[in-house]
C-alpha cells in the first residue's frame, strides 16, 4: 500500500523561531516513517532565509521539496506552520501549527483561521486558554445586525517545543571553541537572547529596554567588580543597519543613567547555529539567562539553556511557564498592562494585556543571584533534570505519533492500491 501524502507548508528554511519549530515537527514526521513527505517553503517575515544550505544536518530537508506540480494529486494530509489567519484547508484532513499568542486576546480572523482546520496544534497552554476563551460578536456587514458568534469549533491540542538533547547539551570544556568572548573581561554574564522588537521604552515585545536599564541601575556605583549583561540579539536580521540601531538604543539609555560607574553591556550580533548557540550557553563567562518578556508563545531560548544546569530569571507569565518549574527558576513578578500602540500589530491589538515585570523584583533577582550564584546552580540543574525529562524532541514526537495514530483525532485515509488479478492456468486444448 502506498503511503498517504503528507504536504506541509511551513518556513522551515528560515533563521526564525517559527523555522526552527518547523523543521522539529518535520523531523519528527520523516522519522515516523509512515508518510509520504512533501514540503512547502514559505518566509517568515523579515528573517534571514536559506538556512538549511548552510546548515548541513539540515540539508537532508531540501532533498523533500514539492515538486512544481504537487497540487495536480489529491493531498492527504495538509499541514500549515504559520499564524492562524493563513490558514487554508488543501488536503483531506487539514492541521493548523501556531505558537499562538503572547497577549491575552486574539483577533477573530485568528479563530476563524483555526475553524478552517480539522485539527490544530499551539505550543503551550497559554496559547490554547487565550484561543478557547476567545469570543467575538458576528455582524452582517450590510445591516450591522448580530449574527452570531465567532468562538473556537474545532479541536486544539498542546504540542510542546521538545528540546534536542544531541544539540543542547553540557560540552567538554577541552574541545576547541567556536565562539570567542575573550574581548568580555567580565568573569560573571547574564545572557538574553532574543530580537529588540518594534516599541517604544518599555513596550517591545521581549521588553530589551527595561532589561538593560534595570541592569544597568542594578549595578551602578558599585566598587570592584561587576557582572556584565550580553544581549545576543537582532532586529530581525542580522545586518549592520540592526547592530548599529541595537547599539544605539543601549547607548540612549545608557546616557539615562545618573552614574559614570556603570556596568557593561556587550551586543552579539548574527547568525548563530545551533552548536554556535549551545556553546555560547555552556561558556564559562555566562552564568545566567535572564528574559523580561512581555509575552511568549513558547519560549525556545529559555527551554534550551535550560539545559546548561544554570540559573534562569524570567518572566512569570506566559508560555514558557508550561517548563520552566517555578520552584527551580526565578520568576519574576509583575502586572498586566494593554499592548502598546507602538508594539501593536496585525496579530498584538491594542486592547489586549501581556506582562510588565516589576523592577524591583528584577533588580532583586539580579542582584541575589549574584551573591548566591552556588545556591541557585543547585536550583539550575534541578530545572535541567526537569526539562531533559519532559521537555526532549523524543518526548515532543511521542506526543505527536499518539495524536496522529488516534483514530478518533486523525482519521486514517484510505489509500488506492493497484488491483492484482490472480493468473489463471487454462487446460490446454487439443487441435481438431
Amino acid at each position: 500500500m502506498n503511503k498517504p501524502r503528507f504536504v506541509i507548508s511551513s518556513p522551515f528554511d528560515t533563521y526564525s523561531g517559527y523555522g526552527a519549530r518547523s523543521r522539529d515537527i518535520i523531523k519528527s514526521l520523516i522519522k515516523s516513517d509512515k508518510y509520504q513527505i512533501e514540503l512547502l517553503s514559505q518566509r517568515w517575515g523579515d528573517t534571514s532565509w536559506g538556512f538549511c544550505n548552510e546548515h548541513p544536518e539540515w540539508t537532508f530537508l531540501l532533498n523533500y521539496l514539492a515538486k512544481r506540480e504537487w497540487q495536480q494529486t489529491p493531498v492527504d494530509y495538509w499541514m500549515q506552520i504559520t499564524i492562524p489567519n493563513e490558514f487554508a484547508p488543501i488536503g483531506k484532513f487539514n492541521i493548523g501549527v501556531t505558537a499562538g499568542i503572547e497577549s491575552d486576546q486574539t483577533k477573530p480572523e485568528w479563530i476563524e483561521g483555526l475553524n478552517r482546520m480539522d485539527l490544530n496544534w499551539v505550543s503551550s497552554n497559554h496559547a490554547k486558554n487565550v484561543f478557547e476563551k476567545s469570543i467575538f460578536e458576528k455582524k452582517d456587514k450590510r445591516t450591522n445586525q448580530s449574527i452570531g458568534q465567532v468562538k473556537l469549533e474545532k479541536p486544539i491540542e498542546v504540542i510542546f517545543e521538545g528540546v534536542d538533547l544531541n544539540t543542547y547539551k553540557v560540552i567538554d570544556k577541552s574541545l576547541p571553541k567556536n565562539i570567542d568572548l575573550s574581548d568580555i573581561k567580565e568573569s560573571f554574564c547574564y545572557l538574553f537572547v532574543g530580537h529588540w522588537m518594534q516599541g517604544s521604552f518599555g513596550h517591545d515585545r521581549k521588553n530589551v529596554g527595561v532589561l538593560v536599564k534595570e541592569f544597568y541601575e542594578t549595578f551602578k556605583d558599585i566598587k570592584g567588580s561587576k557582572p556584565a549583561l550580553i544581549l545576543k540579539a537582532s532586529k530581525g536580521t542580522s545586518s549592520y543597519i540592526s547592530r548599529e540601531d541595537i547599539l544605539h538604543n543601549i547607548a540612549k539609555i545608557k546616557r539615562s543613567i545618573n552614574s559614570k560607574n556603570l556596568p557593561n553591556v556587550y551586543l552579539l550580533n548574527g547568525d548563530f547555529t545551533d552548536n554556535e548557540m549551545n556553546e555560547l550557553y555552556n561558556h564559562s563567562k555566562v552564568k545566567a539567562m535572564v528574559s523580561t518578556t512581555k509575552g511568549e508563545g513558547f519560549g525556545r531560548p529559555l527551554l534550551e539553556f535550560s539545559t546548561t544546569g544554570k540559573p534562569i530569571i524570567a518572566s512569570g507569565w506566559s508560555g514558557h511557564l508550561d517548563f520552566l518549574n517555578p520552584s527551580f527558576t526565578s520568576l519574576l513578578k509583575g502586572h498586566l498592562e494593554n499592548v502598546h500602540p507602538s508594539a501593536a500589530n496585525n496579530w498584538l491589538i491594542p486592547e489586549s494585556k501581556w506582562f510588565q515585570v516589576d523592577p524591583k523584583d528584577l533588580k532583586s533577582s539580579l542582584k541575589t543571584i549574584y551573591k548566591k550564584y552556588k545556591e541557585y546552580s543547585i536550583k539550575g540543574k534541578q530545572q535541567k533534570h526537569y526539562v531533559k525529562t519532559n521537555f526532549s524532541w523524543d518526548k515532543m514526537s511521542t506526543l505527536i505519533y499518539s495524536i496522529l495514530d488516534d483514530k478518533n483525532k486523525v482519521p486514517e485515509i484510505a489509500q488506492q492500491v493497484e488491483l492484482k488479478m490472480p493468473t489463471i492456468s487454462l487446460p490446454k486444448l487439443k487441435k481438431i
